[in-house]
């Protein structure tokens, strides 16, 4: 008898919320309402609480054992923040195989749980607060064609930004929030589909933030070919001249974008690729700064320093994070690794120093290949790790907006 009832309890799950999903993508209003009885009920809650948590190493891999819906394919699925993987590395001037590196990521971040979440640091656990928060899959990119593949990732990005949030808890006014992503690269190249969703959703221009090794201003004609091309112009190094080219960057003489974490060599003999970056409005950090400047907190305060933190309608922030931009010692498995980098622990801290001050809107961490890294998956660890440390600074950040948004008599989550 109780196993017949498990049955068909399990059909009717099944089958209604199948129906229920099905009849909401399509706009009906005919959908059935399966109920369950009392006893029904209890017995699915008692399935629950036998089977229903998984250790750190057991379930399949999500990132943070995060509930997964191919969100792409599910637009009545609503979200605060959402995990996108995108697998792509057909850019890239180096080594290939970042295409992993969503898959590597989300491995690492198993021992990442809701129920042993807590930040200490933060005093928030992000995956039991106010934010749904889920593993929206991967976007399925093509290896084969570039220009196709700038934009599938182009619409991927609108697609899932344009969507609206769950609604909020707070009395008051209720407003559309747009709901943030965090792109688990993939390669660097994926910025650019990004930041022009970004700018579409918002309409305006977003300011970045972008750690890394390496400039990723180039212009194009610096990949010297004989057999030039304009799709050969995106590329991993590349996407940010072209993102400045299409006026998706702050271009304002008061609103610099700031990379942080420098140590690139440049072309040619002289430093003009500092030149040609700094017309296009960027400050530059380098690794070598965290010691002139006094250590993390010296970044800090250099990065919060270009951003107006008393404005009541903060500038969207784009927060884009290669993982070279550790020394190789702590992060070997990356496309273009340069020595002399900031620790893992360097680059956590200046994280949590900015994180839930700015407003991001949107983040990465990319530069992800496995294939190049240890069998402790040290990599695939750190990018693991950072993208916790975005997801709690968002989170604390929201709060924040709450608080802001309940003095003022609405919601502003």
């Amino acid at each position: 008898m109780k196993a017949t009832l498990l049955s068909s309890t399990a059909i009717l799950l099944t089958l209604g919320g199948q129906l229920a999903q099905t009849c909401q993508d399509h706009g009906s209003h005919d959908t059935k309402q399966w109920k369950l009885s009392p006893e029904e009920l209890a017995e699915l809650k008692e399935l629950e609480r036998k089977w229903g948590t998984d250790w750190s190493f057991s379930g399949i891999s999500t990132f943070a054992h995060l509930k997964h819906v191919k969100c792409l394919t599910a637009p009545s699925e609503k979200f605060d923040i959402g995990i996108i993987g995108a697998p792509f590395d057909t850019a890239t001037s180096y080594r290939p195989g970042a295409r992993f590196g969503p898959r590597a990521i989300r491995q690492a971040s198993s021992r990442q749980t809701s129920f042993r979440g807590f930040n200490p640091r933060a005093g928030i656990n992000p995956y039991a607060s106010w934010a749904t928060i889920i593993d929206c899959g991967d976007i399925p990119i093509t290896p084969f064609d570039n220009a196709v593949a700038l934009e599938q990732m182009s619409e991927a990005f609108l697609e899932l930004g344009l969507r609206s949030s769950p609604p909020g808890k707070e009395k008051g006014k209720k407003e559309e929030r747009k709901p943030k992503l965090i792109t688990l690269g993939g390669d660097h190249s994926l910025a650019l589909p990004a930041l022009r969703a970004l700018k579409k959703v918002y309409g305006r221009e977003v300011r970045v933030v972008h750690f890394d090794a390496h400039l990723d201003t180039w212009h194009p004609a610096k990949y010297p070919s004989a057999w030039p091309s304009t799709q050969s112009h995106f590329n991993h190094g590349s996407m940010f001249w072209l993102a400045g080219q299409e006026g998706l960057l702050s271009n304002s003489s008061t609103s610099s974008n700031i990379h942080a974490g420098l140590r690139t060599r440049l072309s040619g003999t002289d430093p003009s690729d500092f030149t040609d970056d700094t017309s296009q409005n960027w400050l530059r950090l380098s690794a070598d700064d965290i010691d002139d400047l006094g250590g993390p907190s010296g970044i800090i305060s250099a990065i919060l320093s270009q951003f107006d933190l008393s404005d009541p309608d903060p500038d969207p922030v784009y927060l884009s994070i290669d993982i070279d931009v550790l020394d190789p010692a702590f992060a070997p498995g990356t496309g273009t690794p340069e020595p002399g980098g900031w620790t893992t622990r360097e680059l956590i801290r200046i994280l949590r120093g900015i994180m839930d001050v700015l407003n991001i809107v949107g983040a990465d961490v990319v530069e992800v290949s496995p294939a190049y890294q240890g069998r402790g998956e040290e990599t695939a660890l750190a990018g693991a790790q950072v993208v916790y440390e975005i997801l709690t600074g968002m989170v604390k950040r929201g709060l924040k907006d709450v608080e802001a948004g309940e003095a003022q008599g609405h919601d502003e989550l």
